[in-house]
């Protein structure tokens, strides 16, 4: 096999943020070869100590930097041609990271590519759509057959060249949570396809990562309004912020968010992360 498809080619890239518990996993379904960077997102992680053979760096950050800055500061690290950006709740398949590799070569136009994404219980995970996307270019839901372009990525695993990722700025920093992978996806779809690839598959344990508690879902739901509008604006969607109050007008009328803590905890958060854009105020 030509030495193309090197493993010593690509770091791979997780930002933890209370992930202690589950970083082991991810760590130990990696190839022999690849390098890791571990950015530990706020002091919130515990790591074991790593075997040598698995190259693994660690970058700590004083607070919690959201999820953007965090891939920013554990790509700044990276000296191979690839990033593979990995949940730290993902476990990959055997293969998986090769056949990325093949694809980089087979597809060489394309800008960044996503693995097939699986549910822990063995379903599909597929992004076939975006908020920042009009609804004519939504795909159907499930898996395509074959490898294929994509209109964006699913933030829990891309791979993309560095020097694309470097060229763009890669992630925008103003956004803390939601919609960073849906914003570098547009960007990067401008220099080149983003591809869909068959064959490498990746196992996400969808939102496990940072948990499900009344607390976490308001802090997520504020930088999710914060964030949609935002991206909303940046990338000329009608009218986001009035989408957004719209929102919280309707889902102040369903009777069963209030039934349940989480969901009270979550419209709360989103109404107050609109409020907080009002006026045009920006993400700072």
């Amino acid at each position: 096999m030509k030495n193309e498809f090197r493993l010593e080619d690509v770091t791979v890239v997780s930002v933890c943020y209370n992930s202690s518990e589950i970083i082991g996993g991810l760590i130990d379904s990696l190839p022999l070869g690849v390098s890791i960077v571990l950015v530990d997102n706020g002091g919130t992680n515990k790591f074991p100590e790593f075997a040598p053979d698995r190259r693994v760096k660690i970058v700590r950050l004083a607070q919690n930097e959201g999820f953007g800055r965090g891939c920013n500061a554990g790509a700044a690290e990276a000296t191979t041609p690839y990033l593979l950006f990995l949940n730290p709740d993902v476990r990959v398949e055997e293969g998986a990271i090769e056949a990325l590799l093949r694809a980089a070569h087979a597809y060489p136009e394309a800008s960044a590519y996503n693995p097939r994404l699986i549910n822990s219980d063995g379903s599909a995970y597929f992004k076939r759509r975006s908020y920042l996307l009009p609804r004519a270019q939504h795909l159907k839901r499930g898996w395509p057959d074959t490898d294929c372009q994509v209109p964006v990525l699913s933030g829990a695993a891309i791979f993309v060249r560095k020097q694309l990722f470097d060229s763009i700025g890669g992630f925008d920093p103003k956004i803390f949570l939601y919609h960073e992978d849906d914003d570098l996806s547009l960007r990067l779809k401008a220099l080149g396809p983003l591809m869909f690839v068959r064959d490498s598959g990746v196992v996400h344990a969808k939102g496990y990562s940072s948990g499900r508690s009344p607390t976490v879902a308001a802090f997520k739901a504020f930088h999710m309004a914060q964030s949609r509008i935002y991206t909303g604006k940046k990338h000329h969607r009608p009218a986001p912020l009035l989408s957004a109050a719209w929102h919280c007008f309707v889902s102040s009328l369903l009777p069963f968010n209030w039934f349940s803590s989480r969901r009270r905890a979550k419209l709360g958060g989103f109404c107050r992360g609109v409020l907080s854009m009002r006026k045009g105020n920006d993400l700072n």
